[in-house]
């Protein structure tokens, strides 16, 4: 089979300087792992959900969720 250029390379270095590039694979001093900022439709259903459990654990008595709790408890 004929050798790729990649493999030239590699073996031309290692004759010349010493210096063997396959020993230093994979070794990565930064994250690898792709990041990505949350998208609009993220964002507000994040902060839909977050708002949500504090109305539910009764952490907001002054929103939305305590007035309709109070209006259906009157007509009752």
């Amino acid at each position: 089979m004929a050798k790729t250029k990649a493999r030239k390379l590699r073996e031309h270095m290692l004759r010349n300087s010493g210096r063997d590039v396959t020993l230093v694979r994979g070794e990565n001093d930064f994250s690898t792992h792709v990041r990505k900022t949350k998208t609009k439709r993220e964002r507000l259903k994040s902060a839909e959900n977050k708002y949500k459990k504090q109305f539910q654990r009764g952490e907001h008595t002054d929103g939305i969720a305590f007035l309709f709790v109070n209006l259906c408890s009157h007509a009752a």
